[in-house]
């Protein structure tokens, strides 16, 4: 994982302040499943807590301790019960089973090797009640714009953000593709009036391609059951921005579509 990248949990919440859609998707998951619900990658809970104050017991699991510090202070501000556990989602043995299991915003992505994400799925499969559903989301790649990931520095004005100490904050980005390893791996420079690349971090994410991501569940003993281009579930198309999959175990006694 970039751990630089999420050292300052409080600027990653306000460079990503949205996903409002997204967060009604899970939330309507988690209604729809219904029990107990595990996230692995959760962040700063964004989507967990809400979902928590929707009655769902839920435990969080997260690699970077500053992330899980502003989890853990926003629920206590909310008046939210949630478990907060410090951890990989690759290796993870909590002795018990959930109803629902979440990889929201693109946290699977962190995991660069093949081997890292079926060992992933294969923890999520030993954590999933009978009926059990795993939910995930990544972006669907574009061609064109990984081939824009050229090492240049460039001004992302659509990231740009206000901070209470510093003002406006803005963000550039340099990129380069590595198609072997299908991992961009860029930096990320943040700057304010008078304090240029006041934070400088770097940031490697996967590429999955939609005719790969179905093998990898597989391999993990998992099954995509419902495929989304949008959160609120049209067709994964060429065009579509994300992904998101909606899967149960594989193998006698699996729930169906």
């Amino acid at each position: 994982m970039s751990e630089q990248f999420y050292a300052d949990a409080q600027l990653y919440d306000r460079l990503f302040p949205g996903g409002e859609e997204a967060l009604a998707f899970y939330r309507a998951e988690a209604d729809r499943q219904g029990g107990s619900v595990l996230e692995l990658g959760c962040g700063t809970g964004h989507k967990l807590i809400p979902i928590a104050s929707d009655g769902h017991p839920c435990t969080g699991l997260e690699l970077s301790p500053a992330m899980l510090a502003e989890a853990r202070r926003k629920a206590d501000e909310r008046g939210v019960a949630v478990e907060w556990l410090q951890g990989d989602m690759r290796r993870l043995e909590l002795g018990r089973t959930f109803d629902l299991v979440l990889i929201a915003a693109n946290s699977l992505l962190h995991l660069h090797e093949a081997d890292d994400l079926v060992a992933c799925f294969r923890t999520v499969r030993r954590h999933l009640a009978p009926g059990a559903r795993l939910v995930l989301d990544v972006f669907n790649p574009s061609v064109h714009l990984l081939a824009q990931a050229d090492g240049v520095r460039r001004r992302r004005d659509a990231l740009s953000f206000m901070d209470p100490d510093r003002g406006v904050v803005h963000v550039d980005v340099e990129e380069r593709y590595d198609a072997a390893a299908q991992v961009t791996r860029g930096t990320w420079f943040f700057s304010a009036d008078g304090e240029a690349d006041f934070v400088v971090a770097p940031l490697e994410m996967r590429s999955i391609f939609p005719q790969e991501l179905p093998l990898l569940l597989a391999l993990g003993g998992l099954r995509a059951v419902e495929r989304f281009g949008d959160w609120s579930r049209g067709p994964l198309t060429a065009a579509a921005a994300i992904q998101v999959y909606v899967c149960t175990p594989d193998g006698p006694g699996s729930a169906g579509p």
